[in-house]
């Protein structure tokens, strides 16, 4: 970290007569104003100013964007001093030029000369800077570009690939926030920082690593408040509760879809929100809210919408086969008879291609095949429960996620049953699924039936 950043950030607190411990209230209390109640205490943060202002390590962007919006200042400004012939307020705002702390002069034809050509200087130079543009549209388009492709890509690639390369965008993006915008650049960096966000929370999930899903949401949920996009923190929002119920706290998982919703009510992304509610209130044993959300679901599909989030595609859309997949998942979880029917639905649309404007996740697809097999297991179906598993276990071990360990690791648990205790082919599929699965996958909670409570 450089000493001209530890100085600028000691010299913004001292003018404005803070305390280290006041300015740690401040970074708390803009968190809050953002929905980020996750902030350490003020001990901690005091303790972290100290090391930034020492210049000992830089502010991570979470914390950066807190400065800005504790000074009053855009992000641009952050770490920049102000023009020459400026004084700061302390407000975040252009202060009135430094000879603006000396008396007026008279009012002689020589004082009002010099105070309209001082005024039209000032103009000039804060024009000036304005017109500075801290990025290209070359570069600006490729950003759009990189987003919009591993958003299409994550549906067919192999997780922990496409997250390093999210990483790598992201960290771009963040580079370019560093300097100076215009407004409407900056604006555009938000959203795909908080699309980026949302990517790697979804992977971090599949990866096995919930936790670090949902610091990665709380991260891009800065950038959607910092531009008010509300399509996008409805995104976060459902990243957020999928982060929490594979955590195992489907109690939370409802509350951030029920969030989600306040943000987006219809169309595709209001359906995916719905669903994940039901699931939240399936696994805590509440069956007619698990029915009620699917119906729900399917009146906010009807309902048409249109944002950018689903002009990028990819992940950020929500295919008819991959809502009749959620659909099964919840009937299945709330114990319904009729969740191998969805499920078999889910995956004939699946096999038929995706429909117009639509595009498949293969890895939902792998997932309604399991939790097919899972129904058709508890239906007594031996069988039928393999065949409908044989997709899933032909699987390169790259694209073996997670999420997909844990839905296997219900389906071997289900094998245990008296019924299957002297089958031949029990045993078969139960030594196929215990060498699923690559070691290095993070895991998530166990989930051995239905109608459980949070963790």
């Amino acid at each position: 970290m450089s000493s001209e950043l530890a100085a600028w950030l000691r010299r913004q607190r001292e003018d404005r007569g803070w305390t280290r411990t006041e300015l740690a209230r401040q970074l708390i209390r803009a968190a809050r104003a953002r929905g980020d109640t996750s902030l350490p205490g003020t001990d901690n943060i005091s303790h972290n100013i100290y090391r930034w202002e020492r210049g000992a390590v830089a502010p991570a962007e979470r914390y950066k964007l807190l400065y800005c919006s504790a000074f009053g200042i855009p992000f641009s400004q952050f770490g920049t001093a102000l023009p020459p012939g400026m004084v700061d307020t302390g407000t975040g705002l252009p202060a009135a030029s430094a000879y603006r702390e000396t008396p007026l002069p008279e009012r002689g034809a020589s004082a009002i000369r010099r105070e309209v050509l001082m005024a039209a200087h000032e103009g000039s130079a804060h024009a000036e800077g304005v017109e500075q543009r801290g990025i290209g549209e070359a570069t600006l388009e490729q950003f759009r570009a990189d987003v919009t492709q591993l958003a299409v890509q994550y549906l067919t690639g192999e997780a922990f690939d496409l997250f390093t390369e999210m990483r790598r965008v992201r960290n771009r993006i963040t580079d370019a926030l560093g300097r100076r915008q215009w407004p409407r650049d900056a604006a555009e960096l938000y959203l795909l920082a908080g699309c980026l966000s949302a990517l790697m929370a979804a992977a971090a999930v599949n990866l096995g690593y919930p936790q670090a899903a949902g610091e990665l949401t709380r991260a891009g949920w800065a950038y959607a408040t910092g531009i008010d996009h509300r399509p996008l923190m409805a995104r976060l929002r459902l990243c957020a509760a999928y982060a929490a119920y594979w955590s195992g706290h489907p109690r939370e998982c409802a509350d951030l879809a029920r969030s989600g919703l306040g943000f987006l009510a219809d169309g595709q992304g209001a359906a995916q929100l719905h669903l994940l509610g039901g699931l939240a209130a399936a696994r805590r044993g509440d069956a007619a809210r698990a029915r009620q959300a699917i119906a729900a679901a399917r009146d906010a599909r009807d309902r048409e919408h249109h944002d950018e989030l689903l002009e990028i595609g990819g992940e950020f859309g929500f295919s008819r086969a991959t809502q009749a997949y959620y659909a099964g998942f919840v009937l299945a979880e709330a114990g319904a008879v009729e969740a191998a029917a969805e499920l078999e639905l889910a995956t004939s649309l699946y096999a038929a291609g995706p429909g117009p404007g639509e595009q498949h996740s293969r890895r939902c697809r792998m997932l309604a095949h399991t939790d097919l097999a899972i129904a058709r297991l508890r239906a007594g179906a031996l069988d039928a429960a393999i065949a409908a598993l044989e997709p899933v276990l032909a699987l390169p071990p790259g694209e073996r996620t997670a999420v997909q360990g844990q839905r296997l690791a219900v389906l071997r648990a289900g094998l245990s049953r008296p019924a299957y205790l002297g089958s031949a082919r029990a045993r078969g599929l139960d030594e196929q699924l215990a060498a699923f699965g690559p070691a290095e996958l993070g895991r998530l909670p166990a989930q051995d039936g239905v109608g459980q409570g949070d963790a």
